[in-house]
This record gives C-alpha cells, sequence and structure tokens, in this order.
C-alpha cells in the first residue's frame, strides 16, 4: 500500500515539474515570436532611409553584453555547488549583482544617446532610435523578471532549499537566464548591424 502511494506522489512530482518546464518554455517560445516580430519589423522600416537615422551604438552596450554573457556563464556552476553539498546563494548573489551591472549599463547608454539628440518621441524621432529604446526596454523589463526569478531562489537557497534532489526553481531560472542572454546577443547583433548605416 504504501509503494503505490509513494508512486502516485512520485508520478505527481514529476507531473509538476513537466508543467512547470512546459509553461516556461512557452513563455519564452512567445517571447521568441514578439522579438522576433519586432526584429522583423526593424529590417523592413529601415528601407524608409527618409526617418533614418545611422548612428553608432553607445560603448556601455558592449560592456553590458559582456557582463551578460559572465552572469550566463556564472549559472553553469549551481550543480557542481550541489554536488559538493555547499551553497548556491554567493552565485546567484553574483548573477544577480551582474543583472544590476547590466541594467546600469544600459541606462548609461540611454542617456548617451539622448545626449546624441537620438529621441524616441519628440520632434527628433526617427525610426532607428524608436526602434533601439523599444528593443532594449522590452528585454530590460524581460530581465526585471528574471532578476525576481533570482531574488526568490536567493532566499530559497539562504534557506537550504535546494539539493541534487530538488534544484527545480534553480534550473528554471537558470533556462529563462540563458534565454536572456541569447536574446540579448540577437538582439545587440541587430542593433549593431542595422543601427551603424
Amino acid at each position: 500500500m504504501s509503494i503505490a502511494i509513494n508512486n502516485k506522489e512520485n508520478t505527481d512530482i514529476k507531473k509538476i515539474i513537466s508543467s512547470k518546464k512546459q509553461f516556461l518554455w512557452i513563455a519564452m517560445g512567445s517571447m521568441v515570436m514578439f522579438f522576433g516580430g519586432l526584429l522583423s519589423a526593424l529590417i523592413i522600416e529601415k528601407a524608409d532611409l527618409n526617418n533614418w537615422q545611422a548612428f553608432v551604438l553607445p560603448s556601455s552596450f558592449t560592456y553590458s553584453t559582456v557582463i551578460i554573457v559572465l552572469s550566463s556563464l556564472l549559472f553553469f556552476f549551481y550543480k557542481m555547488l550541489l554536488k559538493k553539498k555547499k551553497s548556491v546563494f554567493w552565485l546567484l548573489f553574483s548573477i544577480f549583482i551582474c543583472g544590476i551591472g547590466f541594467t546600469f549599463l544600459q541606462m548609461q547608454g540611454w542617456q548617451y544617446l539622448l545626449d546624441q539628440e537620438i529621441k524616441f518621441v519628440g520632434p527628433k524621432w526617427n525610426k532607428g532610435g524608436g526602434f533601439l529604446y523599444v528593443l532594449t526596454l522590452m528585454h530590460m523589463l524581460h530581465l526585471f523578471g528574471g532578476m525576481i526569478a533570482m531574488l526568490v531562489t536567493m532566499f530559497k537557497a539562504k534557506r537550504g532549499s535546494y539539493t541534487m534532489k530538488n534544484f527545480l526553481g534553480l534550473e528554471l531560472a537558470s533556462s529563462y537566464w540563458h534565454f536572456l542572454t541569447l536574446l540579448w546577443l540577437v538582439i545587440f547583433f541587430f542593433l549593431k548591424s542595422y543601427m551603424t548605416g
């Protein structure tokens, strides 16, 4: 009887884990379609050269790219720490700090562009600047979701909730963070390719 109960509990847990992973993949898939639409529109709209101002991306965008790639690489170490029965709190804290650094550098880049008279709205508005602000702002909003997930996992890590048998929260947060990094690399490539000429 107890074996049957345990099997049912294991099956229920597997279903919950599977549904959470599926939900994340569906959410990421919808984000891919959203950003894909924006990037497709960017390519099409650049053909209208009458309202397309070419400009150089601020160097802070390059630095922010390095930081988000570094933070994503750090995430690969959580299983190693769990195998050694060590806390992943400081690893997650470091990734969270990288997220703050990325955000700060993005905002610094926006300020640089505003100083160069590249506006999102107003009389000096142009399509190139508009696309840049929309793409980077929407990515940052999704990054905030990742940082909230980081705070939750940090809190649970501080309480010692994660083990090699129970690390679903870390796995989901890691998958989403890697996705955000890859998404930014694609956005950055398009901005570098289409904003400078």
